[in-house]
């Protein structure tokens, strides 16, 4: 770059008052693009109707209940004021008081274990000078207290909440949250935070998958040999299952306890061989794919050791659903097996699916049996399953449709899959009633009851799982909430989800106190800064992609950059915002300045990290990634340069950048620059032609 553009460069830095360094916490570029709310709510309310006057927070505040009492009740608005607290800085009365500023007015109670019919709705009344929330139970109630804590703003006079009012119910009564607790554990505290997390973005379902390949973490006392011999020793007691249960309720979740059969029971049939379809010998995986032990339809055992467990489980879930898998059972120990092949032959079962049929029939009897209703994956979805069994879709909106259009109540999680490290609005994007479910009657399209974000953890830890659930996860939670009138082009979807994310740290989630925690691990005492620098504009794998970029196993620590970052990259997201704005010819002075101002950032930032690199055995796979970013902040340089001050490019330049730029963009470190397409973008553009960025989904 010639002396003219560097001093250039220098004096609007200085313009605009900040310095390089500051601009790795650079805000939302969108904020001040278009007219804005400032209540930035998630899931958005069903309508709402705010106005000029407002209500004071101070220490006066406190709570009373008006008309149907309990404890649990209690318990929720002093988790209200307690999170009011940390938001304010202000210490508010922790009890009911004669004179309080929150009156919450309940007509009725709840069900004793809560149902997926219950009344969500609430009204929620603001003045000047009280708050009133409306509800039929104490669900809605406890809905309208997590609207009311994000209605919190502050400005020059102090913490307030604007008045006016708001009405609101969810879409669909079923809106639930996955997480894989088998092939990584985690602990107890672990899944109370994130039910917490799910409280404040109303979703209501904790889908608790607690067995697969890698584990059997449920206490069983009459089958001991799972607990023994199929868990590693991790495992959740039957008390501390009965304790989630209980935290999960305070917080108007019901839990749905999943014991996936006949595939994935690699870790049951260590323990009990015998019900296997073959001869073994059966261990616990300790790698991720499918696999081939199942276990043996054909046997009367099979279904005595299953109804054995259901019968305890079912004493410990107290919910009307219980989940019994059947997904990806590949059914090569069956074809294998002579003695197999002979019972379906007796019984006319021409294929596998036909045989999976036959024995997922044979579960949903006994789950019947002892009062629940089984939920299924898509493939137990059979002839002959019984028109109450809920098939929940991980394929998308055609098998969805086919079990709505069967009569079945279905769920969506295609699509939701927050393990895959898509961005928050590709899940935003995705309607259960979308696609092929259109084409349904009405009718059929009221089978549609809901859906679920699922977590899936064969590269996440206790460590990490926070921050890849959180805050995508509500992304999930509003599409299933909200109105889709209010989400369609919904331009602040960002802006709201920040502050949503700095609202949950309130609540004790780690989803960014993680990252910090390390990075400086990585560090290893060592200036973290320019790590900082590299993990923000990166990005971890997409789909199933980290399983082709090493080899891991359930033994594997996740300890690496591509563990810490996000899955989304801020930076990265907003840089490319900014591109657009250049290109569009939209672009302030100061935006230009940010955009070289973060180029030039990432290209010195290379010499910068080597020494940390050369100190740290968790950062050995860093140079790659560190010298990428470099190379290609470099063209970004040139190609910023080009394109503000109408200076066209040579052919022979953008095509070298261009090819550097597709090095740049591959995997290093299991990792992917996210700033990549914007620089190219800016190639091409300054060739001197009309060469914008793509239209982005929101």
């Amino acid at each position: 770059m010639d002396t003219r553009a560097t001093a250039q460069i220098g004096r609007t830095l200085q313009r605009i008052g900040r310095s390089i360094r500051s601009l790795l916490f650079f805000t939302v570029f969108a904020v001040g693009l278009h007219a804005q709310t400032p209540q930035a709510l998630m899931p958005l309310p069903a309508a709402m109707h705010l106005n000029a006057e407002h209500l004071a927070i101070t220490p006066g505040f406190a709570t009373k209940v008006e008309g149907y009492d309990e404890p649990r009740l209690h318990r929720a608005t002093e988790r209200f004021l307690r999170v009011l607290s940390r938001r304010t800085g202000i210490t508010v009365w922790d009890a009911a008081h004669p004179n309080a500023t929150l009156l919450l007015k309940i007509s009725g109670p709840s069900a004793p274990a809560q149902t997926a019919t219950e009344d969500e709705s609430y009204r929620l009344e603001i003045t000047g000078a009280n708050i009133t929330i409306t509800a039929a139970n104490p669900l809605g109630a406890m809905h309208g207290l997590q609207t009311l804590l994000q209605l919190v703003q502050l400005d020059a006079h102090g913490f307030y909440i604007p008045a006016g009012t708001i009405e609101d119910h969810p879409r669909f009564a079923w809106r639930g949250l996955m997480l894989d607790t088998s092939r990584h554990f985690m602990p107890i505290e672990v899944i109370e935070r994130n039910l917490d997390g799910m409280e404040a973005v109303k979703l209501n379902v904790f889908h608790w998958h607690l067995s697969d390949d890698q584990g059997f973490r449920a206490e069983s006392h009459v089958l001991p040999h799972l607990t023994e011999a199929a868990s590693d020793g991790l495992f959740y007691t039957q008390q501390q299952m009965r304790e989630v249960v209980e935290y999960a309720r305070d917080r108007g979740i019901r839990v749905i306890p999943e014991f996936d059969m006949p595939g994935h029971t690699s870790a049951v049939l260590a323990a009990y061989p015998e019900l296997g379809s073959s001869d073994g010998p059966y261990r616990i995986e300790r790698k991720w794919g499918i696999f081939d032990p199942a276990l043996d339809p054909t046997r009367e055992e099979t279904f005595r050791f299953i109804d054995k467990l259901v019968a305890e489980m079912a004493a410990i879930f107290p919910d009307a659903y219980f989940h019994i898998g059947g997904d990806e059972c590949n059914g090569k120990e069956w074809n294998a097996n002579p003695r197999i092949r002979e019972f379906m032959r007796e019984h006319h079962l021409t294929d596998d699916r036909a045989l999976q049929g036959y024995f997922s029939s044979r579960v949903q009897t006994i789950v019947a049996a002892h009062g629940k209703t089984a939920v299924g994956w898509e493939e137990i979805l059979q002839p002959q399953t019984a028109s109450d069994v809920v098939i929940q879709s991980w394929h998308g909106a055609k098998s969805l449709a086919t079990a709505a259009g069967s009569n079945h109540a279905a769920i969506l999680s295609k699509g939701y899959y927050l393990d895959l490290n898509l961005s928050a609005s590709s899940h935003h994007a995705i309607d259960p009633l979308a696609g092929e479910v259109k084409q349904l009657t009405p009718s059929e399209q009221a089978h549609i009851i809901g859906g679920e974000a699922a977590m899936w953890t064969e590269y996440i830890s206790s460590e990490t799982v926070d921050s890849r659930i959180w805050p995508r996860g509500a992304a999930v939670a509003e599409r299933l909430w909200s109105p889709p009138a209010l989400l369609d082009d919904d331009i602040d979807f960002y802006r709201r989800l920040a502050s949503l994310s700095t609202l949950l740290e309130l609540y004790g989630l780690h989803h960014r106190s993680s990252y910090n925690e390390m990075l400086a691990r990585i560090a290893n005492g060592q200036d973290v800064a320019p790590l900082r620098v590299l993990g923000d504009v990166e990005e971890p794998p997409k789909q199933h992609d980290r399983a082709h970029l090493g080899q891991y196993t359930s033994f594997t620590p996740l300890n690496r950059m591509v563990d810490a970052i996000s899955p989304e990259s801020d930076t990265g997201r907003q840089f490319t915002a900014l591109c657009r704005r250049i290109l569009e010819g939209k672009a302030t002075a100061d935006e230009i300045a940010q955009a070289e101002a973060l180029l030039h950032l990432w290209q010195q930032n290379d010499s910068r990290l080597r020494p940390l690199l050369a100190a740290s055995a968790l950062s050995d796979d860093l140079a790659a990634s560190s010298s990428a970013l470099s190379d290609a902040a470099s063209i970004g340089v040139e190609a910023l340069h080009a394109v503000t001050r109408k200076l066209p490019t040579t052919n022979a330049w953008r095509a070298q950048s261009l090819q550097s730029l597709e090095a740049d963009a591959k995997p290093h470190g299991a990792m992917l620059l996210s700033n990549v397409e914007a620089i190219r973008t800016l190639v091409l553009a300054s060739s001197g032609s009309d060469k914008l960025l793509p239209t982005p989904a929101r």
